[in-house]
Order: C-alpha cells, then structure tokens, then sequence
C-alpha cells in the first residue's frame, strides 16, 4: 500500500500541473517538446500533414493508442474537418515504445526523444491554410498537460506556428458576452462579510479536522514521547518548553505550505479553481482515492508514504539539531502520521477547491486550523506536563475512532462521484440513488458501533461504554432522518451535499430549482424578461456548487422567498460548469483583455467568462438584480444567506424596478 500513497501524490501533482500550463516549461524558458511541422503534396487534392516533436531528455509523451486506463494519449483536434476537408485514416506514428506502469497497472506506449505523426488529408473545397490542435502530456516526474496549434500553408510554402487569429465570429461572440451595465459602479460594491465568515468556518473545519486526526493510532501515542524528549533533552525546563512550542509551530508552518500552490493557480485564471472543483476525471480519481482511504481506516491495510522519506527526515533533524533539527522533527510527524492526516487532509483539500473564488485562501485557512489543532497539545503539555495524566490510555478505542473515519470518508467518495454525474448529465447517481447509498453506508456505521459488525483490528468489545451507544443512538436518527429522503422530502440539514431535488429518478430531465420556471440561456431570459416587463434575478450557479443548493434547499424554499421569485422575477440560472460542448458554430475565441485567447467549447466555458466579464466575479453562488434594459437593481446578494435578509433584498430589487 506504499505504492497507492505515492499514487495519490502523482495523480495530484499531475493534475496541478496540467491546469497550470505556464508551468510546462524547463529551466530557461525551454519547452520539454520542441514542434515543426509540414504539408507534402500527394495528389491534386490529397496532401499528407508531418507533425515531428523532438522531446527533452529524460521526457516523454505518449501515443494516440496509449492503453486506456493510463495516461492520456495524444490527441489531434482538426479544425473544420469534414467542411473544408476529411481525413485519410488515423494519424500514423513513429517508433514508440511499450513499458509497464506501476502507478496505473498496464502497458503504456509513448515517445522517446523524438515523435512524429502523419496524417492524410483530401481535400474537399479549395482551401490553402488548415490549423490542426494537439493536446498531450509531457512526462518526466509528474505529467504536464500541453496545447500546440499548427498552422499549414497547402502551397509549399515554409510555416511557423501562428497565433492564433480572431474570425469576425469569433470578435461577434466576444461582443456578445459584453453587457452594457448602465451602473457599472454597483457591481464592485458587493460586501465582502460573507468571505470573512467563511475563512472562520473553514477554519473550525480544519481544527476539528485536527483534532479528530490526534485521536488516531498515528498520532495520539507520540504525543507523551515527543513532550518527553523536549522536556527531558533540554538544557532546561523554559529551553524544553520554547523547543516544544516552536515544534509545534514548525507543524502549523508545514500544513499551511501545502496551500501555496493552490494561490498560484488562482493567480492564473479566476475559474480555475472551480474548473478544477468540477473537473471529471479528478473527482472520478477522488472517488477511488477516497474508497481505499475508508479499506485503510478499516484496517484492510496499511497506507505509508516510503520508508525511506521517513527515515531520511528522522536523519536530518538528528544530523541538523537547533531550530533546523526541530523543523525535521516536526516533518518526520507529518510523514509517519500521513496513513491517518493524509484522508482527512485529503477530505479538506477536495472541499476547499470549490466553486467560491477565494477558495485558496479557503484552503489556507482549513490547513492553518488543521495545523494548529495538531500542534496544540504538543506545545500545551510541554508547558503544563502535569495535564499528561489525564490523558486516556492508547487502546481499542483508538482504532474505533479510525473505523468510524472510514465510514465517513466512504459517503464522502460517493460526494465526488456525485458531482462528477452531475456536470456530465450520466444520470447515474440521482438523489434517491445518493441517498439510497447513504443510508446503507450509515447504517453499517450504526450496527459497527453496536458491536455488529468488526473490522481486523478491533479488540474484543466486553461491554459497549455509554459514548458509544450514544454515538450508534446518534447515526441511528440521522438515517431516519435520511429515509423520507427516498420520496422527495427536502432534506435541509444536508442541503448540498446530495444531488439538487430537480434531479431525481421521477424526473424526466433536469428542471429548474424547486420548480420555479427559470432560463438556463440568457439571451432568452432576457427577451421573455422584456416581453413580460419584469425584472431580471441572474443566478450564477454550477452543478457541483454545494452552496448553491444550500441556498435554493434553505433559503429559496421558504414561502415567502419562493412567492416573490416565482410571481415577480424572470430567473435565469446560468451554470458555470457545464460540461456540455456547445454546438458548432456556437463555439468561438474569446479575446481576453491582456490580449489572451481563450476558447469557449462548453456551456460552462461561456457563462464562467459572462461572469468574470461583465461582474468581475467567479464565486457561486452569484446573485444579480437587473432591468431587461441592463440596468442593476442592488448590490449583489451572494452574502444575503439569512431568509429574512434575502427576501428584503429581493423586495427592494423590485421596489426599485418600479420605480
């Protein structure tokens, strides 16, 4: 089980690196693949196109029939194929080569050194220039998701890659995302409490977080020996209590590093957190990452990281000594604790990359809470040793704390296959299905705390203590409360965490929130809103946005909030995450401000960069008042959580319109 803990480490690290291009290059500015390109006339009217990639030492890429379940194969995307011209058969390849992977299990075939690929063309009207987009991963440690676009010249002519050119379809799209705001000045002043409040919630999260990981096995015992060794190796008692506090700050430090790239990303693009949130093939990845979390906690086996990054740590703070050697120590906790940390961490790391656009200071606050709560007894029984003998004993109850974590993180693994089904539209996991699911994995948690069912670790249960009853008491009430779930009651002290209510097995496709009639388009909304002479509420949502349903399960539903939508405004839900492609001569580049070319493919793609554009914004939920003529109402009402508070905003949203 070694080898699924560096697993996890590579499939993360990858997808970072994927997301962050700009970060695709070598020491130098130098690219791990250098491309040139070709176009050889065949006939009259075939030609045959040479892409040839000379690849960096010790790099690889991999072929277009790279063994699925691996790395992603390289992949040509042929502009206007099948309008302008069709292709001959599948691009052929050089040679390539064929090794087994130990991360993924399967033969992989890739490129060494250098790659080239031949794809034959007839053409099908007189043309001259053809643009061809290859998408592949570059691979050294981690994987790099790469983009290159060739531009081919017909005529023989010598060609260099192009930047790529704007069509007067493309300038029509990028105007239309552009709304006229008349008062443009409302749409900077949204308050920003509701963020405050959340980095504080997130916060409590992750020191609770921290605290449920210092009652595991991992953690708990070394907690008497660490404050030993300060206390006893120190020259003195107030030099062994400054070396306990400071280790417990070198912890603090450790966790809160972990977020650092998380801010360089949101310095990239403001989506990109959220289209990381909602990415397919990462939450499919954190579904089975999450599943053999739970077989660990369970006790089935054991997650480590390798032995030797342990030992060399445990090394360095015994060669370093002074404040570097505590600063190893404090590392050497951090790595022999990984097979407990590391499914909590992972818990808060994949619900801090959400759809809220502060979500890397999010992810900080839960790691600096984590840390905290970690570091906290370290430095607290150095200062008052006495207090180490009220600590419980280590035992069974130990590994009782791990099991119950593993039922936890088991409900939790189906919240990411959940949202991965809900931004695809696969129909899979509807809500009664979620929940269906969850009321089986509650259960089983309820008849182990009952003494029922054991896991291989657990030690005989003499008597069950009066904790543990009540706690099975406990679980046993939340899955009644889950059941009426089954047949469409509105579960509010869940709300975002199963599928929205619309999108249920007894519904034919997915309608809008609560069975308000809303307009998922906003050119439409925005007719239907002129015609009916009604003011506008824009709802910038997303599929995998766990607020929004919180707000619509919560909030929306109340009578009076539900009333004053549903008979007064024209809502228009636009989801940002979408993954839908949008037809043909609906997709378009989009032309950023730095002069930056951005391709809208999906209906998620298009309403994001609305956003972005028009309201400076990429958080959801995002709430907007408008006249149909463009003219905003209020402020934004993203913070407005409170029923009474959000109702007053939409009263006088249309108090104004009236006037």
């Amino acid at each position: 089980m070694k080898k699924f803990a560096l697993i996890t480490l590579w499939l993360t690290s990858t997808f970072v690196f994927a997301q962050l291009g700009q970060m695709g290059q070598l020491e130098g500015g130098k690219e791990p693949v250098e491309w040139s390109s070709k176009a050889k006339k065949i006939s009259d009217n075939e030609y045959e196109l040479t892409f040839r990639g000379y690849i960096e030492e010790g790099w690889h890429i991999y072929s277009q029939f790279t063994a699925e379940g691996g790395s992603q194969p390289s992949e040509f995307i042929f502009e206007n194929v099948n309008v302008d011209y069709e292709l001959i058969g599948k691009a052929e390849e050089s040679k390539t080569y064929t090794e087994y992977s130990d991360v993924f299990e399967i033969d992989e075939t890739f490129f060494k050194e250098k790659a080239i690929f031949k794809q034959k063309i007839k053409l099908l009207k007189p043309i001259n220039v053809i643009t061809v987009e290859l998408n592949y991963q570059a691979c050294l440690e981690v994987c790099i998701q790469k983009n290159e676009v060739f531009t081919f010249s017909l005529d023989g002519s010598k060609v260099t890659p192009m930047p790529q050119e704007l069509t007067d379809h493309d300038i029509a799209e990028t105007e239309k995302l552009k709304l006229d705001i008349k008062n443009p000045e409302l749409v900077r002043s949204c308050d920003d409490d509701g963020t405050k409040k959340s980095l504080w919630g997130i916060f409590i999260l992750g020191f609770l977080g921290g605290l449920l990981a210092l009652l595991t096995p991992c953690v708990f015992p070394m907690i008497p020996l660490t404050v030993s060794f300060f206390t006893k190796q120190s020259e003195n008692k107030g030099k062994g209590i400054f070396n306990a506090i400071l280790y417990g700050l070198f912890i603090v430090i450790i966790y809160l590093l972990l977020s650092i790239p998380f801010h360089l990303m949101d310095s990239v693009e403001p989506e990109i957190l959220n289209n990381i949130s909602t990415n397919v093939y990462l939450n499919v990845i954190f579904f089975v990452i999450f599943i053999f979390f739970a077989g660990s906690f369970f006790g089935y086996y054991e997650l480590t990281l390798p032995s030797s990054w342990v030992n060399k740590m445990d090394s360095a703070s015994t060669k370093a000594g002074g404040f570097i050697g505590i600063f190893f120590m404090a590392m050497t906790l951090a790595l022999v604790s990984f097979s407990c940390t590391g499914p909590i961490l992972g818990s808060l790391l994949a619900g801090s990359i959400g759809t809220d656009g502060n979500a890397a200071m999010q992810l900080t606050s839960g790691m600096a809470g984590f840390g905290v709560a970690l570091a906290l007894p370290f430095a607290l029984f150095a200062m008052f040793p006495g207090l180490m003998n009220s600590l419980p004993k280590s035992g069974g109850w130990l590994n009782t704390t791990k099991v119950v974590l593993g039922f936890v993180e088991l409900a939790l693994a189906f919240k990411f296959l959940s949202k991965a089904d809900l931004v695809m539209h696969w129909g899979l996991i509807k809500r009664e299905v979620f929940l269906g699911l969850w009321v089986l994995i509650f259960i089983g948690l309820a008849l182990y705390l009952f003494g029922k069912i054991k896991f291989p670790h657990d030690s005989p249960i003499k008597k069950l203590s009066f904790s543990r009853i009540s706690f099975a008491v406990l679980v046993t009430a939340f899955v009644i409360y889950l059941i009426p779930g089954l047949w469409g009651k509105n579960l509010k002290l869940i709300s975002g965490f199963p599928p929205p209510m619309f999108y249920s097995l007894f519904e034919q496709e997915s309608k809008c929130p609560l069975g308000l009639e809303c307009y998922k388009d906003f050119e439409e909304g925005v007719a239907v809103a002129k015609q009916k002479n009604k003011p506008i509420l824009l709802d910038f949502t997303g599929w995998g946005c766990e607020n929004c349903r919180q707000m619509e399960e919560s909030v929306w539903s109340e009578d009076k909030v539900f009333q004053i939508i549903d008979d007064n405004y024209i809502l228009i839900s636009l989801y940002v995450d979408d993954k839908e492609q949008l037809p043909e001569d609906k997709k378009f580049k989009f032309l950023k401000p730095d002069g930056k070319i951005k391709k809208i493919r999906t209906i998620g793609d298009k309403w994001a960069t609305f956003q972005v554009v028009n309201f400076k914004a990429a958080a959801q939920p995002d709430y907007r008042l408008l006249t149909p003529d463009g003219l905003e109402l209020l402020n934004c009402g993203q913070n407005k959580t409170d029923t009474d508070t959000y109702h007053d905003w939409l009263k006088a949203g249309l108090d104004q319109f009236k006037k």
